[in-house]
């Protein structure tokens, strides 16, 4: 598994890596992505530049409005099988600029998960950007994020995307 990071408007984005695809984003510097990872039999540390340059320059790209769609393939090993239909379906239906409530997602994966465990499924999110867990809404408003700086990362991301209006302190 290889690992990078680099800066975005919502702060440090570090990226994991693998043969198969990119098996985690998180928010911060590349150490707290590396303990949480590793520590998973079989998983073993590659350094390996050219495998997350790709991933960090289309993370680049749709911070800068620039993708919508991300060519990366994911690597759903570190999920259970509840959690890959689920997440699986949000990434394969849910475009940039649109949203789904909790309740929709839920009838969406056939899974039989309550709309209240959706939000678990979100915040434990391994891929979350290329996985747009923020694109998971409340059916009476955002709901939570566990991502970034929380609520206000959600709402970044979602203007971004056009699916809120810009404030007026919208850069």
């Amino acid at each position: 598994m290889a690992f990078g990071s680099a800066p975005t408007p919502l702060g440090e984005m570090s990226v994991a890596v693998t043969g198969d695809g990119v098996a985690g984003v998180c928010w911060g510097d590349d150490g707290r992505l590396r303990a949480r990872l590793l520590d998973r039999p079989g998983l073993t540390e590659a350094d390996d530049p050219e495998r997350t340059a790709p991933v960090l320059g289309e993370l680049a790209a749709y911070y800068a409005g620039e993708l919508r769609v991300f060519a990366a393939r994911v690597d759903w090993r570190l999920t259970t099988p509840v959690q890959r239909a689920v997440l699986g379906t949000l990434h394969e239906t849910v475009p940039y600029g649109r949203a789904v409530t909790y309740g929709e997602l839920a009838a969406r994966s056939g899974t039989g998960v309550p709309a209240r465990a959706i939000g678990s499924i979100m915040g434990a999110n391994p891929v979350p950007v290329i996985v747009p867990c923020h694109r998971v809404v409340a059916g009476n408003g955002l709901g939570g994020f566990s991502g970034g700086e929380g609520v206000e990362s959600k709402r970044w991301l979602l203007t971004l995307e056009g699916y809120l209006q810009p404030t007026l302190d919208w850069d």
